[in-house]
């Protein structure tokens, strides 16, 4: 499929979805979310993918909203506003609900929606000098749609002061939050990536994929219904082919060969 507004690669198994509008340091329109939205649904599906890198071309990793679209949002109805939205919503949960592991590769800054990308990803590695902010209370507005991720990542008590203040953060700050994991010079930014990707690709992928469900779900459970939800997905995946060979792996002394390989 070609894409307008984004490129998108896979080699080694690896996905690479990179933001590319630079022009406008990578901010998205209805374009962008949309084919957000189709790539993330159709690499779900794509059994021979392992790993999925977002990123932004050259400098900036998304400055939010595009300017030239929200001129247009200013005279949609109530109706059109809730169907843009719902396109915003519905890409950041394909991002978020991902069965394989997903890396923000933050190249640059990110505003706003930007921060909501990079909330929904599993890991986030940082360049040195990027700044952060959830900045929609400055236009009057509010991160309704990535809110559910940004609270995830990085708590209710921090969600409250940055959605609230629309603050500047530099990467120390975004580390000590928990927006990102990890921060690295400029030029060590694609090896701090490679070696994240050779942790995972040592990981059954189904187990990742499982351990991302419970992450999910867990959190909003009773515990008589953890407790339940646990037990049935631990029973499940021992007795699979795939935790069975990384068993017996283990006991051999030996990589195991997972069963999508």
């Amino acid at each position: 499929m070609i894409y307008q507004t984004i490129t998108f690669t896979i080699k080694d198994r690896i996905a690479v979805v990179t933001l590319n509008r630079p022009e406008v340091h990578n901010a998205f329109n209805e374009i962008v979310l949309s084919e957000l939205l189709q790539v993330f649904t159709d690499l779900a599906n794509n059994k021979n993918v392992r790993v999925v890198i977002l990123t932004g071309a050259r400098g900036t990793f998304c400055a939010g909203a595009d300017l030239n679209w929200m001129k247009k949002m200013k005279n949609y109805t109530y109706e059109e506003n809730f169907a843009d939205a719902m396109v915003l919503a519905k890409a950041m949960h394909a991002v978020y609900s991902l069965p394989q592991p997903s890396i923000a590769r933050v190249n640059g800054s990110a505003f706003g929606g930007g921060v909501g990308l990079i909330s929904a990803c599993d890991i986030a590695i940082a360049a040195e000098g990027a700044k952060f902010s959830l900045s929609e209370v400055r236009l009057g507005l509010v991160p309704a749609c990535i809110a559910p991720y940004v609270i995830r990542k990085v708590g209710v008590g921090r969600a409250r002061q940055y959605f609230i203040t629309g603050e500047r953060l530099d990467t120390g700050k975004a580390l000590e939050i928990g927006l990102v994991n990890q921060v690295v010079p400029p030029d060590r930014l694609d090896s701090a990536v490679e070696q994240q990707i050779s942790h995972l690709i040592q990981c059954g992928p189904n187990a990742i994929a499982m351990a991302k469900e419970l992450l999910d779900k867990v959190p909003g459970m009773s515990w008589s219904d953890a407790q339940q939800f646990n037990a049935d997905m631990i029973a499940r995946l021992r007795i699979s082919p795939e935790a069975q060979e990384g068993c017996a792996a283990f006991l051999e002394k030996r990589k195991p060969i997972w069963n999508d390989e």
